[in-house]
């Protein structure tokens, strides 16, 4: 019989192939769930599978957001502050040792806040300045800034290509189309976009055709084509969106409503509610699984994260990570 030997390299999930009678198995990082603890000031480490806090590491004062690299290995987390004291700090945090690499101090910016990282650069807003950075992670270094002359730019997402990014200015009510060097004329290299009252929750389709914006205000979420540098249509749902995000297979967009404790499930195509899960706790930050099927989210009243399937609208795992948690982010699955 022709027995077929394994041969484990990386002891992970991966790319397996078969070679000279050895089935081989590339991997990538062990898949990874973060979330910030606000008034704990900690990230807490997460196993998305059994749903248990494998490390909890300190952050700056007044974490808020928090993205991870693609491989799950970094995260970085903007240090935005409270009310009398605004934060001034990213912190860089290795996963595999649980360990604060460095507090990057980024002032004269203040209140770092959205964070979108891509191409190996991460992009934040710094809502004190009304401006957005860039950080460079291996020169150490914020190495481009743009104000946007408006009030509130608090979350930012871009284009894979690097070459467009969003924000929205919650006390200017528009959403700012910002186009990094070379810009084909007649565009400027920055453009706003009027939309509804308070706009906050933001996130762009995976195609980048649409950025879809929650109003806080008219309870609403309004969409803007980013070709056409308008808004396209607004959609009711009754209430505050906390957040708002795709689906990463680009069907759904998913709303965390606070006041009613539901997830609502958008129809990105139809522009249409599909339902709604409620919940125990209020929902506040929401990322997915990469197959769209599986949802984590950060709850408070109780605090607690879940994780959702979204086809059964079930909880199918839970766990207390710490006090007041809201920034979430996943890698590796």
């Amino acid at each position: 019989m022709n027995m077929q030997r394994k041969l484990i390299l990386l002891p992970i999930i991966g790319i397996m192939f078969v070679f000279k009678g050895y089935t081989i198995v590339i991997g990538q990082t062990k898949p990874v769930l973060v979330v910030l603890n606000k008034a704990d000031a900690t990230l807490a480490i997460i196993d998305p599978g059994s749903m248990k806090v494998t490390a909890n590491v300190s952050t700056g004062h007044g974490p808020h957001e928090v993205v991870l690299s693609a491989d799950g290995k970094t995260a970085y987390v903007a240090n935005y502050g409270d009310g009398p004291s605004p934060g001034k700090s990213i912190s860089v945090i290795d996963i595999a040792t649980a360990k604060e690499l460095r507090r990057v101090d980024v002032s004269p910016l203040l209140r770092p806040h959205g964070l979108h990282l891509i191409g190996g650069k991460l992009y934040f807003t710094a809502e004190s300045n009304r401006m957005i950075a860039r950080y460079d992670p291996a020169a150490n270094k914020v190495d481009w800034m743009m104000g946007t002359g408006q009030n509130g730019s608090h979350m930012v997402v871009g284009t894979p290509d690097q070459k467009r990014f969003y924000t929205a200015n919650i006390g200017s009510d528009t959403v700012s189309a910002i186009e990094l060097p070379p810009i084909a004329a007649p565009r400027r290299p920055i453009t706003h976009i009027p939309v509804g009252k308070q706009p906050e929750a933001i996130d762009i389709s995976p195609d980048g055709k649409e950025v879809w914006a929650g109003l806080n205000v008219d309870g609403m979420v309004e969409i803007v084509d980013t070709f056409a540098y308008r808004s396209v249509a607004k959609i009711d749902i009754g209430g505050r969106p906390y957040r708002v995000k795709f689906t990463p297979d680009g069907k759904s967009v998913v709303c965390t409503m606070i006041a009613t404790k539901e997830l609502l499930i958008i129809d990105a195509a139809a522009r249409k509610e599909a339902k709604r899960i409620a919940l125990e706790s209020v929902p506040l930050g929401i990322v997915f699984s990469a197959d769209s099927k599986t949802a984590f989210v950060s709850a408070g009243d109780p605090d607690q994260i879940l994780k959702i399937d979204l086809a059964a609208g079930k909880v199918t795992g839970r766990v207390v990570a710490g006090k007041v948690p809201d920034g979430i982010a996943i890698a590796g699955l």
